[in-house]
């Protein structure tokens, strides 16, 4: 856990089965997902690189910076911009995220 000036984040493994799926093509599933919640932020998963298909993703010239997490690196599908990103190297109080994946814009499932 980290807060800063009334700005806490949390990361921790969720018991959630999570399944990614867009237009009906599944994306990820896994079943030892991280959930991160942030003041300010929906909740988040982010999944273990070998949950994700990666073989469906393209690289991403987007880069971006969280002052809380640090810079994000990002995957695009042919039809869907950055739609997935991950923290390379996050600041040390998130360090668990390391190469998780996380999605936007899909269909989250978990059960």
């Amino acid at each position: 856990m980290t807060a800063t000036r009334g700005h806490l984040i949390t990361v921790e493994p969720a018991a959630d089965h999570v399944r990614v799926v867009r237009d009906g093509v599944l994306l990820a599933e896994s079943r030892r997902p991280l959930v991160l919640r942030e003041t300010g932020c929906p909740v988040r998963y982010y999944l273990p690189p070998e949950d994700v298909r990666t073989e469906l993703l393209t690289a991403s010239d987007t880069r971006t910076h969280c002052p809380f997490k640090g810079d994000a690196s990002y995957w695009s599908l042919p039809d869907a911009a950055d739609l997935v990103w991950a923290y390379p190297e996050p600041k040390e109080e998130v360090a668990a995220i390391k190469n998780h994946f996380c999605f936007y814009d899909t269909e989250t499932v978990t059960d």
